[in-house]
């Protein structure tokens, strides 16, 4: 027998798609991870603006919080009952806290002055067209 004809007899054949979608998932956080790793950190958040460092802080406890989620589940341990539900909800909160102060410099600002002379020159003014009315009525009887 082959090495995966042994492999196929230890789980359920229905859940192969399943853990072969979950071994390439790992083939990519490892990556992910030897990549993060080759850079140290103190070099990475020299690049990097304090939002930015932010991010990565937050993306970084996430991840590993999430992994730890995993091992639990691996290990027969419900985590949904486990402190680290609070500790994901509350990373959660300052990732929501981190978007919406991304939202806000993303967000277009207005130009008052330029708003005040779009509205102004948009706006019909009684006045202005009588003098203008006036104005064109007088050249035309000079004309004459």
């Amino acid at each position: 027998m082959s090495e995966d004809d042994n492999n196929m007899e230890e789980y359920p054949t229905e859940i192969h798609d399943y853990l072969a979608a979950f071994e390439k998932s790992l083939g990519s956080v490892d990556e992910m991870l030897k990549t993060m790793m080759s850079v140290s950190r103190s070099e990475l958040l020299q690049k990097l603006d304090p939002l930015e460092q932010a991010k990565l802080d937050l993306v970084s406890v996430y991840t590993l919080n999430s992994m730890f989620w995993v091992y639990l589940a691996t290990q027969g341990i419900n985590p949904k009952e486990h402190p680290v539900k609070q500790e994901l909800e509350r990373i959660r909160t300052y990732m929501n806290k981190v978007k919406e102060i991304t939202d806000k410099k993303k967000a277009s600002k207005l130009d008052k002055g330029a708003a005040s002379r779009f509205v102004k020159n948009a706006l019909w003014e009684p006045n202005a067209e009588s003098e203008h009315t006036s104005k064109t009525s007088t050249k035309g009887k000079k004309r004459q």
